[in-house]
């Protein structure tokens, strides 16, 4: 099997007992083939008895997609799944995105957080539109070339939208991978888990499991394991813990944003006390908050005067 390497309450329980993960063989230091495939069989099981539905899997169209692993970085999937339906009301086509304006853009991604990814999409589908009339690659490079897509998310698209054995690592699949190989290992690196969802990836494919369904398996797995223990990804090397929002950067960018879309061009100082952000502390936040926005081209001065960029 060739592949690459990219980069991550239900109504039946699962089909093994969650106190029984694999162990690590005392020959190699590594997996056995059963082992691999009896995780296989657990997740490919749990997914035919509770697949969730969402409409990014239920289409082919590899935009569609895109625009769904882009909206998915770092947000819940419930915050999505509404902004994704409006999304395509708004914007139907690639075509439209990158004709439309960055307010009108910022307007329909508000409340989903880290807003650059909206513009970074416009641009996207503005490079894509031009030069590549319209099509979403199928290679890794030509993906990770665009705007906003980085290892993970061009590994996704590959996966999902064009069905590639591609491996790749996302909270949910280490979730799913830690639990059952790393029981008691404190601290896991992707370099540990690579191997192993490379091997698993094989294993579902030697069972006739297309990679794309397979990854929906195995995040729906993932999601799962988190609901009943507590959450294996923080043993991962890569997890990182969230930071509060109300105080933070990012509060005062959504504020920013959120107020030049109502008001238009407006100046610092009414800005802050539009924002509430008047206080010593907060008008640094402010100021660092704009300083950001405008070098990341989603804001420009005009004169004294602050704007969306176009």
């Amino acid at each position: 099997m060739t592949r690459r390497v990219a980069g991550g309450g239900e109504s039946v329980p699962p089909p093994v007992s969650l106190t029984a993960p694999a162990k690590e063989s005392p020959d190699d230091g590594g997996w056995s083939p059963d082992q691999i495939d009896s995780f296989s069989q657990v997740v490919l099981d749990y997914y035919r008895a509770n697949r969730r539905s969402f409409p990014w899997r239920e289409t082919a169209d590899p935009w569609r997609i895109l625009v769904s692993e882009i909206m998915l970085q770092q947000t819940q999937t419930l915050r999505v799944l509404p902004k994704y339906e409006r999304w395509f009301e708004l914007f139907p086509n690639m075509q439209s995105l990158a004709d439309a304006s960055l307010v009108d853009v910022y307007a329909a991604w508000q409340g989903l957080g880290y807003n650059n990814r909206a513009m970074r999409l416009r641009e996207a589908a503005r490079r894509l539109c031009t030069e590549s009339p319209g099509r979403v690659p199928d290679d890794e490079a030509a993906l990770r070339a665009l705007p906003g897509i980085g290892r993970y998310t061009a590994g996704a698209v590959l996966a999902f939208a064009w069905n590639q054995p591609t491996v790749i690592l996302e909270t949910n699949i280490r979730s799913a991978l830690i639990f059952h190989f790393f029981p008691d290992q404190p601290r896991v690196t992707d370099s540990a888990l690579l191997p192993l969802a490379a091997a698993a990836l094989d294993a579902a494919i030697a069972r006739g499991c297309p990679p794309r369904d397979w990854y929906y398996a195995l995040m729906d797995y993932g999601v799962f394991i988190k609901k009943m223990e507590v959450n294996p990804t923080r043993r991962s090397q890569a997890y990182s813990k969230p930071t509060a929002f109300h105080g933070s950067l990012r509060q005062a960018r959504g504020a920013v944003l959120a107020s030049l879309r109502i008001a238009g061009a407006t100046d610092l100082a009414t800005l802050a006390r539009q924002t509430d952000l008047t206080a010593p502390a907060d008008y640094q936040r402010l100021e660092t908050a704009v300083a950001a926005l405008v070098a990341e081209g989603l804001l420009r001065y005009h004169g004294q005067r602050l704007t969306f960029a176009d």
